[in-house]
């Protein structure tokens, strides 16, 4: 396997400004050519951590892209700029890790009609915003020419800025301040998809007492009401974090054994939805 990590300031200055300083981690697996798989190109899983945008979450990273090494994908990890970085830096930054990408497509044999985005808590908000709203006006402002993704999984997602049911301090984080009535609707992933919004892999627990569980409710009948494919899975116990669910990133307990099962679905839905 391949192992690179990269600033993305090196590529792109502007993402260096202010003292930022996004980084990217790509594990690529060989292409076996005794196995006739040196052409082969991989479907492709960029994670993006939790941390209320306040930080990024190392049980959110690492442990979660050796669970997807074993599929033969190509993994990649972004450490996003957090607080006091504000919106539109990390939409920029994941729409920087898409150009690499692409950029790179032949030499990391990457397949770019099979790009997978994953986020956890406030990563997962940053996945869903980008899946659906990769083209707003402030991405392509640097990136007029960004692309979006072709799936989406969703883990214990924000979602929502509605003060109802959101995670107030990802959004304090993410925008300097509470969101005004105008940017509830901006910042809100559920409001914005469209028909043409990627497939999306959702899980949550029911009693999540930190990001309730109507954040995932809402973006799976947002792509209910847009006929967006969608898998949903709601454990009906369970703290918000729980990442791998193992020993990994938890104290093994009945419920995260329990719950260590939306691993499986989200590799199958993966397969299934990518056809490898």
């Amino acid at each position: 396997m391949e192992y690179y990590k990269i600033a993305l300031k090196d590529h792109f200055t502007f993402l260096g400004e202010g003292g930022k300083n996004p980084i990217l981690e790509a594990f690529l697996p060989y292409n076996l050519a005794e196995m006739g798989r040196q052409d082969e190109l991989r479907p492709c899983l960029l994670i993006c951590p939790g941390g209320g945008y306040a930080m990024c979450s190392e049980r959110e990273a690492e442990p979660i892209a050796l669970k997807f090494l074993e599929l033969g994908m190509n993994v990649f990890i972004l450490t996003y700029s957090t607080q006091p970085h504000r919106f539109p830096t990390q939409l920029r930054e994941v729409a920087a890790v898409m150009e690499l990408i692409y950029q790179n497509a032949a030499v990391w044999h990457c397949d770019t009609h099979r790009i997978a985005i994953m986020g956890f808590s406030a990563g997962g908000h940053l996945a869903a915003h980008y899946s659906t709203m990769f083209d707003c006006k402030e991405v392509r402002a640097q990136f007029p020419e960004s692309k979006g993704v072709n799936a989406s999984l969703l883990c214990y997602p924000v979602i929502t800025a509605d003060p109802c049911h959101y995670h107030q301090g990802s959004f304090i984080n993410l925008l300097g301040h509470e969101p005004s009535d105008t940017e509830v609707d901006y910042f809100s992933c559920d409001r914005n998809v469209k028909g043409n919004t990627p497939p999306a892999f959702i899980w949550h627990t029911a009693e999540d007492a930190c990001v309730p569980v109507e954040n995932s409710l809402f973006y799976a009948a947002a792509c209910s009401k847009h006929k967006v494919p969608f898998e949903l899975h709601v454990y009906p116990n369970g703290a918000h974090g729980l990442s791998t669910c193992d020993h990994m990133t938890n104290t093994p307990s009945p419920t995260t054994e329990y719950v260590h099962q939306w691993l499986d679905a989200a590799k199958k839905w993966l397969k299934l939805t990518f056809r490898f």
